[in-house]
This record gives structure tokens, sequence and C-alpha cells, in this order.
């Protein structure tokens, strides 16, 4: 119900209880019901992607998580062509998990309102809360084709033909590639694609790292899972928001969609069978299956607005965030260098692949020029996310999956669905179990029991009559033309707001 309709229900129920003259102990009164309680899934342990995808171009956002020495840290990205690299925010990622997170609405409460001995028209109610490198390889098989410093990262791109060859370039240039990785990017190399590396600059630390941005010509729907798959446990947790022009769902995966139709409440537990049921599908398929969560209209300018706010103007029911960050990290952070590093342009380089080797890095580092304020990092960040996309608003698919290891050995395709209408992110149940409410012996609570007994025992333990005087000038009609009146006035403030 929207606060205007109910605004004139309460306006019309306190009018009807004015034109009555009721005895003094009478039970019921007008009573706004307690706002239902909401279960809000967002799987915040998860790996987390957003792919935002346009005719003109492709950017793949990725958090980056590592604990170890900074000096083994290496990150590598199959690509296709040259790509530009640009430093994004923690924040993004959470206002985008906050405005798309799945809510689950409980259905309405079968308990009867309190009865109201003191008489009056009450409107109470609670509410539940819810560097630098070798040119190339020895042999000519591995080419640089790009280089530059961004912000705490050197990061270099490169073209192979021989993956042994490339295994041994990154190796004498700092690149700690773990074994296992060694099998996936052979198969990349055999597949014609190029490689994104990225490692920490000198005397930059595991903290100053950032999530990342990769941006390419071009629209792609494909998602690197095999190297997603490196180092994970025998199950993941992903989720994937893709910001495009409309609906779109895995190509070579099984997926699946929870209908409300299926959702049950229990109000012992004041959850849903939602998550159980997002289990039961996956172990269905092994695991080896993603869920199609939503794939909603969002403005722009909400999501601008969020990031700008630090997720201050996130409203707090709509997801993870309830108010502005706490910690500061998560937000964009200015990037300071000794004039070789912007922050997102791959400065320092040129079309033949030299770099201008003087270092690069963050705030607060040895190196104290600021290149890009946390405004314009954050301003470049957001002009990548909506790049090529004209319209105001954007659909965003929030896809998830707890994928089996074993399943990852195929990257993730997507492709437009067929079907092109919303899923909405909100959820309203229907069906309920395990209601009590409160047993009541005149305006006392004596126990609990069903619906049921708690009505029969409101009715019964507090038997005021109502008694209308005789002769009143007050009609039913003038009843129904207050609270037309009533209603109309609401509408009117509405429509001024």
């Amino acid at each position: 119900m929207n606060r205007g309709a109910l605004a004139a229900g309460v306006a019309v129920a306190c009018v009807i209880s004015l034109l009555r003259v009721d005895d003094a102990a009478a039970c019921g009164g007008c009573f706004q019901p307690p706002v239902p309680p909401t279960q809000v899934a967002s799987d915040i342990t998860d790996e987390r992607m957003l792919l935002s995808v346009s005719t003109t171009q492709t950017t793949l956002y990725d958090q980056i998580e590592y604990s170890g020495s900074p000096s083994s840290f290496a990150w590598v990205l199959p690509i296709h062509g040259t790509v530009t690299v640009g430093l994004s925010a923690d924040i993004l990622f959470d206002v985008v998990d906050a405005l798309t997170a799945t809510q689950v609405h409980a259905p309405p409460s079968n308990c009867p309102p309190p009865p109201n001995c003191s008489g009056g028209c009450g409107l109470g109610g609670s509410s539940a809360s819810a560097g630098g490198f070798a040119s190339a390889g020895t042999d000519g098989t591995v080419s640089v084709t790009k280089q530059g410093n961004v912000g705490p990262y050197a990061t270099v791109q490169l073209h192979a033909t021989d993956s042994s060859a490339l295994d041994g370039w990154l190796a004498q240039n700092g690149f700690e590639v773990p074994d296992a990785e060694a099998p996936v990017i052979a198969q990349y190399v055999a597949e014609g694609f190029d490689f994104l590396a990225m490692k920490l600059l000198p005397d930059e630390s595991v903290k100053a790292m950032r999530p990342v941005r990769v941006t390419s010509t071009g629209a792609s729907f494909s998602l690197p899972l095999r190297m997603a798959a490196i180092g994970t446990g025998t199950t993941v947790g992903i989720t994937i928001w893709v910001l495009s022009d409309g609906r779109y769902e895995p190509q070579n995966f099984p997926f699946f969609h929870i209908a409300d139709s299926n959702l049950i409440w229990d109000w012992s537990t004041s959850l849903s069978n939602y998550t159980v049921l997002r289990a039961q599908n996956e172990a269905a398929l092994d695991n080896k299956v993603w869920e199609i969560e939503s794939s909603i209209t969002l403005s722009q300018e909400l999501v601008v607005n969020g990031v700008l706010s630090s997720g201050a103007s996130v409203n707090e029911g709509s997801g993870a965030l309830g108010g502005a960050i706490s910690d500061p990290a998560q937000d964009y952070l200015p990037v300071s260098a000794s004039g070789t590093d912007d922050g997102g342009s791959d400065a320092g380089t040129s079309d033949a692949g030299t770099s201008d080797d003087s270092g690069g890095g963050y705030a607060g580092s040895s190196a104290p020029t600021i290149l890009e304020s946390a405004e314009q990092v954050r301003s470049d960040d957001l002009n990548a996310l909506f790049a090529g996309i004209t319209a105001p608003n954007v659909r965003v698919t929030r896809i998830r999956s707890d994928i089996a290891h074993v399943a990852m050995n195929v990257d993730l395709v997507l492709q437009a669905s067929a079907d092109q209408s919303e899923l909405s992110n909100v959820r309203q149940v229907t069906r309920s179990t395990n209601e009590t409410c409160p047993i009541y012996d005149g305006c006392n609570v004596v126990g609990t029991g069903s619906p049921a007994q708690s009505v029969a025992s409101e009715h019964g333990g507090c038997a005021a009559t109502t008694r209308a005087r005789t002769g009143s000038p007050w009609s039913w009609g003038s009843v129904a033309a207050l609270g037309a009146f009533a209603l109309l006035r609401v509408r009117r403030n509405a429509r001024r707001r």
C-alpha cells in the first residue's frame, strides 16, 4: 500500500470514529498495521564482477582480493587487443549491490490489532527491521603492446604465440604466476587471447590494492571464468551485474529464477525459504548453474548519486547499505606519482609500448605529487560505467551462483534473453507458516496462539458495545463525503510533492 492510500484509509477510519459515540472501553480503534519484516539476500562474501556493455565499448570491473607478500602478487587477465586500465572503488560495487539486492517481503500478518481499551484513534504501530619490463621475449614470441602504471599497480599488456615463452617472460619480469595458472594461460594462448598483467609497484603494500576496470572496444558478453577459478575451493560464490540495454542470461550454462509463488514465509524465524530454494536448484545440477536474481531498470542518476554520497543516498531498506560507508578506504582515493600515473589512462605509455619508468603510486607514498584527485578518479570511473549508454536509464541484470570449481573450465558467455520483461528484486511472499498471535483476556496478553484463536480472544474478552445516538445529525452520506474529502486532500498533497 502506498503512503497516500494508507493516509487516506486512516483519515476515513478516524472520521468514522469521530462520528460515533462509543463506550470509553471500546475495543478496536484505528491502527496503522505493523510493517511486515523483510529478508535481504545480499551475499557479501561473494566474489563480485560488474560488466558494463554498450555497442561502443565493454568495461569489466573486478574486485581484487589478495593476502600475502606484496612482491608475490600478480594478476593476469585474458583480453582481446589492447585495453584501457583504470581504478575503481568498493563503493561502486556496494551501491549497485544495495540497489539490486533481493528483498523478500513477508506477507501481511493475520494477527488482529491489539484491543484499544483507552478509546480514541491511535496511529501507533511498530516497524520490523528487517615498474619497468623487458620489451619482448628473447625469441620474439612475446611482445609488449602497452604498459604503464595505474595507481598502485604496474601494468603491461602482452601478445604471445607460445605459452611457455609467456610463462618465462612473466617470471623474468617479476610476475609470480602460480603453477596452477600455467595450463589455463596455455589454453587462452592457443585460443588467440592477449593478456593484461598487473603487479604492485615497489614500496606499495597490499592495503593499497584497489578494484580495477578494464575497457575494450566493442560489445563483449564473456567473462573469464577459467581465470577466476584459480585458487578457489570446491565451490565459490560469484555475483555478476550486467549493465546494458536489456536483460541477459547465460548462453553456455543452465540457469533458473525463483518465482514469488514458490516462496513461503516462516514467522518463527522471520525468514523465507528463498535461500533454501536457491540451494536446492543449485544442488539439482551439481552447482553448475546460475540464478537470474533480477533484471531491473535503474536511472543513471540514482547510481551516480549513491556513489557521490558514499552510499548515504541509498535507501536503508534497499539492501546492504544503511548509510554512508564507514571505511574511507572503500571510497575513491587520489592518485599520486612522479609524473607517470593518472589513475586511469595509462599515462607514460606510447604506441610503441615504451614507458616512463619513474615510478607511481597512491597518495601517502614516497612521491607526493597528486596527479588526480579522488573526485577525478571517481568521475573517470563513472564515465566508463555508462559510456555508450545514451538513455538516462540502464537495465541491470543480477546473476549469481555458488559455482562448482569443476564447472569453471569454460568462460561464462551471456546472451540477450528472449523474454525482456523486468524481474523485480523485490519479492512479495503470499504464503506463510508458523504464525503465532497474542491471546487476550480483556486488554491483557495472556499467551499466544493461532490467528483464529487470537481473534476469538479479542472479541470475546473485550465485549464493549457500540451505541450510536439516535437522532444524530450525521448521516452515513456525510461520513462518506468527509472520507472522500480526506482522500482528495491526500491526492492533492501527493501531486504537490
